[in-house]
């Protein structure tokens, strides 16, 4: 069994406060009613048959409004259960049913169907299940909410926020609390809705959080497309072993879609899991998520999060900012690496030291605290502003970034569509680190645009070709190569063959 364990950006800028709130909103409530839940259910299940065998065996008796509301329900949703049930060979469900089988008088009976009838009405307006939980038959409007916080066992809690955990708080991050919170939200009622399109007139019980966390998971995909994602593989029994692996979120998070959309055409909800839910909670996050990028939203988002950073900064980098205003920059500047050293990752302080560095007319430092900056920003998910930052990196005389982080700017460059600048920067990457992996994933990058993108097979060859030669330990990577120079050297011959 594959299990996510973490990914490659468990860091945020802030407390995840709104994801953690969410997790123990979720497991207060569970700990407040899953055992009044369990034994409810069992209850109601018991006398829900009850009223249908009765009414099927016997369709004279008169039926109380509300039991004949659920039985007319049951009826039109399932009508080949209801016509076994019908049947003199249907087998009895308990002794209860069995005993019922043997009595002929109509006063009895109906004494009988009138207790039951009781029983359930009083039962249904009690049950938890009943009265927040989604039924696609007889939606409440609080239901679409409620029911995203009810969870039926421990796995199914677990399982949610452990997901909930992994997608929530880097989105959280990205798009600030209000924001983030009305979209989980939004999630959850969303995938409710598309659980009971896909089930209309549906009487069984549905709830949980994981329609509302593929929410997360669909704008995880567009928000972090290329993010790796850390995978286990139990195997056996749980105390046999794992293996792990890292796979891209573009690879893996429409994989389970699609396992999702099997599922839910095989079973629908006949395995007890909302398949539908979570299709349509994962579709409605990818959509959000990119109607909050191209609306602006999510810029406004992170810019109103930097500016609440900045308000509610360290004192040193507050004291720090007053002295820049002064124009004491050399006091400013002691402070602000003062600080650095107990928090070296720290975006405002790093801001304000370049801005010091620029004001003294220290270029090699500036150029240092921008290329600092660009990799904080990269980091945080502001790329448009790791751009910029990068862009005067090179502008104040820079060569070359770190590794890593000058990686992850061909990767903007590509995704981009601006291939002939990301190629030039995956060339730089390779010529400044040539015995560094990071510069063997430039070479196939620059490889892949070549060939693709630009329609340079001869170009792409030579560099697949040199990559798989390389020095540097590629196993991981032979795939991806060896299938680059298949189709590259497919390329040139048809080229060749077209010349001839």
């Amino acid at each position: 069994m594959l299990f996510p364990i973490k990914h490659e950006n468990m860091t945020a800028r802030r407390w995840p406060v709104v994801t953690l709130g969410l997790i123990l909103l979720n497991f207060l409530i569970f700990l407040a009613t899953h055992q009044t839940m369990e034994k409810q259910e069992d209850s109601l299940w018991s006398v829900k048959m009850h009223v249908l065998v009765l009414a099927a065996q016997h369709p004279d008796l008169t039926i109380s409004p509300k039991a004949q509301q659920f039985v007319s329900d049951f009826r039109a949703y399932d009508p080949t259960d209801w016509a076994e049930m019908q049947t003199p060979s249907f087998k009895p469900i308990d002794d209860w049913d069995a005993h019922m089988r043997s009595v002929d008088d109509g006063e009895q009976l109906q004494a009988e169907m009138d207790s039951i009838a009781a029983e359930y009405a009083n039962l249904t307006a009690s049950s938890i299940a009943e009265r927040f939980a989604f039924i696609p038959a007889h939606p409440r409007p609080i239901a679409y909410l409620s029911s995203t916080f009810l969870h039926g066992g421990w796995l199914h809690l677990i399982g949610n926020m452990w997901f909930l955990w992994l997608a929530g708080f880097v989105l959280e991050d990205a798009w600030g609390r209000p924001l983030y919170l009305a979209f989980y939200l939004a999630a959850g009622v969303a995938a409710t809705q598309i659980d009971g399109w896909a089930n209309p007139g549906s009487i069984a019980v549905s709830y949980g959080a994981s329609g509302a966390v593929a929410g997360l998971m669909g704008a995880f995909l567009v928000r972090f497309p290329k993010l790796k994602i850390r995978l286990v593989w139990f195997f056996g029994s749980w105390l046999s072993g794992f293996w792990g692996l890292w796979v891209r979120a573009y690879w893996l998070l429409p994989l389970w879609l699609g396992m999702e959309i099997y599922y839910g055409k095989l079973s629908g909800h006949g395995d007890g899991i909302a398949h539908w839910a979570h299709v349509g909670g994962f579709i409605f996050g990818a959509l959000a998520a990119l109607a909050l990028r191209y609306s602006g939203l999510e810029h406004k988002a992170t810019k109103s999060i930097e500016e609440k950073i900045s308000w509610t900064a360290a004192s040193e980098i507050n004291q720090a900012s007053d002295l820049l205003e002064n124009g004491n920059f050399a006091q400013a500047g002691v402070i602000l690496n003062t600080y650095l050293t107990e928090e070296p990752n720290s975006l405002g302080a790093w801001s304000l030291l370049r801005i010091v560095h620029w004001r003294n007319n220290d270029i090699p430092a500036c150029r240092e605290a921008t290329s600092k900056v660009c990799e904080l920003n990269l980091r945080a998910g502001m790329y448009e502003a790791a751009w910029q930052d990068y862009e005067e990196f090179l502008n104040l005389g820079g060569g070359s970034m770190a590794a890593a982080t000058w990686l992850e700017l061909c990767r903007l460059a590509e995704e981009r569509s601006d291939y002939r600048r990301a190629l030039s920067e995956y060339q730089k990457l390779v010529a400044a680190y040539p015995s560094e992996r990071q510069g063997l994933i430039a070479q196939i990058g620059a490889a892949r645009i070549s060939l693709k993108r630009l329609n340079r097979p001869d170009e792409a060859l030579r560099l697949y070709r040199a990559a798989s030669a390389s020095a540097i330990p590629h196993l991981d990577l032979e795939q991806d190569i060896e299938s680059g120079i298949q189709e590259a050297e497919n390329a040139v011959a048809q080229r060749a063959s077209m010349v001839t």
